[in-house]
């Protein structure tokens, strides 16, 4: 398959003939796989691939790493950094109750992780191209090369989906033509995207929003929320610092908390949506995510650091956790303003400590009990029973004070309307 003409309009992207040695983000899937041999025919440079364990619950990493020798990778790397994602990436990620748009808990955060170790793998053996399988038409593009750059200005890129003619039926087709073994097929043509904190769905039929998405047909790791139990299941998470540290009473890294609980909160079909989101260049796009974890632990988190901090923390923790979540989606992780609203979660969450209970049930996730030594709450005030702590008679002062301009801006918009 010839490569689409085009003109090269960034300084990063590598042409054929300038490339020697190529570090290749590595899935194993279609993309990745097509492009392993493109490289090489087009390229003429020799292919190194990086596949990373994110705690994705689908792939063998091990038979991905010797598809990648059997397609011609002079070297295949598979490099564990389950607790450097959790604890470096989806530790601010908990603490900013990162969510675009909606319920995507952006499992994407990943991406600059997997660009931090692309350039890490170029430098150490010498490579000065990286490759990725990001398509022209989205986001993963942008978070890729963005962060690859921020660290080494000077690597160049090849994202072959920008280069060739071929859309799916064409990959899958050049995969039969080569001998490429690929999960994808004309009758099965969706693409997933795996780690611990997430599962993407995308193509097929997901792709029009009129059309209901056959979800028994790819969701393979979690249940549907018509086949979960139909008793419902307490969960309790413990908080220190604005992260969870243990599961039903049960220290545990931040990784296996994870990990363990998908397979409890995926048992209830919690985690589940369909998503239409807009991307950063522009189009509109429909998903189905399945995150149980990250949607039992956002729900639990946002309760509790509510329970904690006064109403000022709360309303402006929402506008930045807002901004946070449109920075990273957009793949500005190493956008300054991300480490100072990074700082000031640091400094909220000093407090988020405590226990919370949630219910899982047919897909909900409800808090239901929460407990903390830094509450701001006092029984004797809330209570509504009769009590003497608080001064019932002072509020009509605090009214009369607190709408006082209220008050008088619909005076005079009264007169003036004569």
């Amino acid at each position: 398959m010839e490569p689409r003409t085009y003109t090269r309009v960034a300084s990063h992207e590598a042409r054929p003939g300038e490339v020697r040695r190529v570090v290749l983000l590595y899935s194993g899937g279609l993309d990745t796989s097509v492009m392993l041999k493109w490289i090489q025919d087009e390229y003429r440079a020799e292919v190194i691939t990086v596949t990373l364990d994110l705690g994705q619950q689908a792939d063998d990493l091990e038979k991905i790493r010797q598809k990648a020798l059997r397609l011609g990778a002079t070297e295949a790397h598979v490099i564990d950094v389950k607790d450097e994602f959790a604890d470096e990436y989806l530790a601010p990620l908990i603490k900013a109750n990162g969510a675009y748009q909606g319920d995507y808990y952006i499992s994407t955060v990943s991406r600059p992780l997997l660009a931090k170790w692309a350039v890490t793998i170029a430098a150490r053996r010498g490579a000065d191209t990286i490759a990725h399988g990001c398509t022209g038409k989205g986001n993963d593009q942008v978070r890729v090369e963005g962060a690859a750059l921020a660290l080494n200005p000077e690597i160049k890129i090849i994202a072959p989906v920008r280069e060739w003619a071929m859309g799916r039926d064409q990959e899958i087709e050049y995969a039969k033509q080569h001998g490429i073994l690929v999960p994808a097929s004309v009758d099965f043509p969706y693409s997933a995207d795996d780690n611990m904190w997430g599962m993407t769905w995308e193509g097929g039929d997901i792709e029009d929003p009129a059309r209901i998405p056959p979800l028994r047909q790819f969701l393979t790791t979690y249940t549907r929320p018509e086949d979960a139990p139909n008793e419902h299941e307490l969960v309790k998470l413990t908080f220190k610092n604005g992260l969870p540290v243990a599961l039903n009473g049960q220290a545990m890294k931040l990784s296996a908390l994870i990990m363990t609980l998908n397979r409890i909160a995926g048992r209830h079909g919690v985690g589940v949506v369909h998503h239409i989101e807009d991307r950063v260049v522009g189009l509109k796009v429909r998903g189905v995510y399945e995150a149980p974890a990250a949607h039992t632990i956002i729900t639990a988190h946002r309760n509790l650091e509510k329970y904690v901090c006064t109403r000022i923390e709360n309303e402006l923790k929402v506008t930045l956790d807002n901004k946070w979540s449109y920075l990273v989606y957009g793949g500005l992780w190493h956008e300054p303003a991300l480490d100072d609203i990074n700082a000031f979660n640091d400094r909220v969450n000093d407090k988020v400590d405590g226990e919370v209970t949630v219910r899982l049930f047919k897909g909900s996730v409800e808090v239901v009990a929460m407990e903390s030594p830094n509450a701001l709450y006092d029984r004797s005030l809330a209570t509504f029973m009769r009590d003497y702590a608080f001064n019932q008679n002072a509020s009509a002062g605090f009214i009369e004070i607190y709408s006082l301009q209220m008050k008088l801006a619909n005076q005079i918009r009264r007169r003036r309307m004569g």
